[in-house]
């Protein structure tokens, strides 16, 4: 692979890859309102997470404001001692310094009494927030529509679920104390300055535009740069996600180089944006400490020639400085936590952005009752369709399919039948039309009601990780073990099971990986016959099955269709002739409709494919 083609195809992958985020960016605007709206719904997450907690988070405040007032306690009693208790020692008093020694010992009880008893107050608050944050994060993305998981890539669920919650985990685990508490002491300290010399500091005020303009340099460029460690780690792992998922067609067709090539561009992207990050605390942390040393410098000189001249007391000079010190300490870390902070405002957007995400198909305010138990009567009245506007897959389709009824949708690829499927399960919602089911409107349904009157098997044949007896139960959760064992039995899946050592207690293992293709199959006809819904839709379900599996899956169908009504989308035609009628899709038209016999003879489009289908088998 020549170095222009692997640069060629790291900059393809990279745009598609953040194609989303532009169209989402594009939709939202990039000006200054968006911003705001990011924020705003990010900031309305946090309130409702936090809601729960107020009195906890109230015990926690008072926690801190204890903390920070043993904290301010020491210079002052610094003060009380030079100049008080110091020239007390003449007369041979020590009664101001034993004073002093005893409040210093109690301010640093009360400190550690605040400060743990914070982080235990705090470490509750930020636990529970998290776990609320996956728990709704996870319902959400169960809860929002197919098309929105087809156009949202796993890699970026996962990093949603990962490294955005970890950024949070990170502030949540120790930052928010050091966060609040030097932000606490740098309003406290500096209302302390102001009762000791209010001359003194004057002089310190000088140092206060310099400091605003470096934090708000720092404030306004970081935002942007965790923004984008946020993005660049996405993309990490997306593409670590798609590689590894697709481990054996990388290795077959050779491509672990040109995927090596795209890791590493993203990978070298998300360090350049750390690179940038940490940059901007190189700059911000020593500007700071620059600051806070020359103003030191400054206010000990000016105070120490006050001392000299009589106007302030040694004691409050040494408390000034000592307040000083403090003051400019929490700015320096506010400098080091800001980035935690703003890392983890990153990713607390992210996850506000989907769950402001609405499902395409959303459940109805008001559900209409299905009658009990369905019929199965399909209608699509006036049905359009496309997936992209410029690009149509249904034209004005009406269709009646009665309650009880076999039909085997057959077609090129692209001529339509998927999207019917997916019109007939409400993955999708018509552009126009309506699709009904026994005189209802599927957006009118409650999606209980939906998903217990109609259930598609595809040729995936997804099973979870777990027994066989536990993927069909799937199809009735708490149904019984006699129910499961007569669902195989009567599929005919029975057989195969209890020839494994376990029998139904047999793990299948990742994506059914211990299961031949036709087992799935079975195993996922078995969990549709439990389910024994009204509607029964089956998407290419024999498409990658061999001659043997395909004649067992053939034996199973005609038990699994009977007295329902059942969409057969298929291209083997061995599966169609079990059909009581099929229907010949042409760029989303009806071209044909009859009994399959029928259409054979009259030597049409239905006709041509069984004849390319015989001579297939030849």
């Amino acid at each position: 692979m020549s170095r222009r083609a692997t640069s060629v195809d790291v900059d393809a992958w990279r745009g598609r890859a953040a194609e989303e985020d532009a169209e989402r960016t594009a939709a939202e605007g990039s000006d200054v309102r968006s911003v705001l709206r990011l924020r705003g719904r990010s900031r309305t997450l946090l309130r409702s997470l936090l809601r729960p907690h107020r009195r906890l988070m109230l015990w926690a405040v008072a926690l801190l404001l204890t903390q920070n007032a043993a904290a301010m306690a020491a210079p002052y009693l610094v003060k009380v001692g030079i100049d008080t208790g110091v020239p007390a020692l003449r007369a041979d008093d020590t009664t101001v310094l034993v004073w002093v020694a005893l409040a210093f010992a109690v301010s640093a009880g009360a400190e550690y009494v605040a400060k743990r008893g914070f982080v235990l107050a705090s470490g509750r608050i930020g636990q529970a927030v998290l776990l609320d944050l996956r728990r709704r994060v996870y319902r959400h993305f169960q809860r929002l529509s197919p098309a929105f998981h087809e156009r949202y890539t796993s890699g970026k669920t996962i990093s949603r679920m990962t490294s955005d919650m970890d950024s949070i985990s990170e502030l949540a685990d120790g930052g928010i104390e050091d966060l609040l508490l030097a932000g606490l002491s740098v309003v406290s300290i500096a209302g302390m300055l102001l009762w000791l010399d209010l001359e003194l500091a004057l002089v310190t005020l000088v140092s206060f535009p310099f400091l605003l303009w470096i934090s708000a340099w720092f404030r306004r460029n970081s935002a942007v740069a965790y923004r984008r460690t946020r993005e660049t780690i996405a993309l990490v792992i997306v593409h670590f996600v798609e590689s590894l998922g697709g481990i054996g067609a990388v290795q077959a067709f050779r491509r672990q180089e040109r995927n090596q090539a795209i890791f590493d561009a993203v990978n070298d992207d998300f360090r350049l944006a750390n690179r940038r990050a940490f940059r901007l605390i190189s700059t911000f942390a020593p500007v700071v400490k620059l600051i806070g040393n020359v103003t030191v410098a400054v206010v000990l000189t000016y105070g120490g020639w006050l001392v000299l001249r009589g106007e302030t007391e040694l004691g409050v000079l040494a408390a000034f400085l000592l307040y000083l010190r403090r003051f400019f300490e929490p700015m320096q870390e506010l400098s080091m936590f800001y980035n935690s902070l703003q890392s983890a405002t990153a990713a607390l957007e992210k996850l506000a952005g989907v769950l402001d995400e609405r499902p395409d198909v959303a459940e109805p305010a008001a559900p209409v009752p299905l009658r009990r138990p369905a019929r199965g009567d399909v209608a699509l009245r006036g049905v359009s369709f496309h997936y992209r506007p410029d690009t149509p897959i249904l034209p004005p389709l009406d269709l009646e399919i009665p309650g009880g009824q076999t039909v085997a949708v057959v077609g090129a690829t692209g001529a339509g039948k998927s999207t019917v499927a997916k019109l007939v399960t409400r993955f999708y919602d018509p552009v126009d039309g309506s699709v009904l089911l026994d005189g209802v409107d599927l957006r009118d349904l409650a999606e209980d009601d939906l998903r217990r009157a109609v259930v598609m098997v595809t040729q995936e044949n997804f099973l979870f990780s777990g027994t066989v007896a536990e993927n069909i139960e799937f199809g009735r959760p708490g149904a019984s073990r006699d129910a499961v064992e007569a669902a195989a039995r009567a599929i005919g899946a029975d057989a195969f099971i209890r020839a494994f050592p376990e029998e139904y207690d047999t793990e299948v293992r990742k994506r059914g990986g211990r299961l031949s293709a036709g087992q799935r199959q079975l195993v996922a006809f078995a969990r549709a016959f439990l389910a024994d819904p009204a509607v029964l839709i089956l998407d290419e379900a024999t498409s990658s099955l061999d001659l043997p599996s395909e004649r067992a899956v053939q034996r199973a169908l005609r038990t699994i269709l009977a007295e329902r009504t059942a969409i057969v989308i298929a291209h083997r035609l061995s599966t169609v002739e079990i059909a009581d009628r099929v229907l010949v899709l042409d760029s989303g038209r009806v071209v044909e409709d009859g009994p399959p016999s029928a259409l054979v003879d009259r030597g049409g489009p239905y006709a041509q494919l069984h004849e390319q289908w015989r001579d297939s088998l030849l």
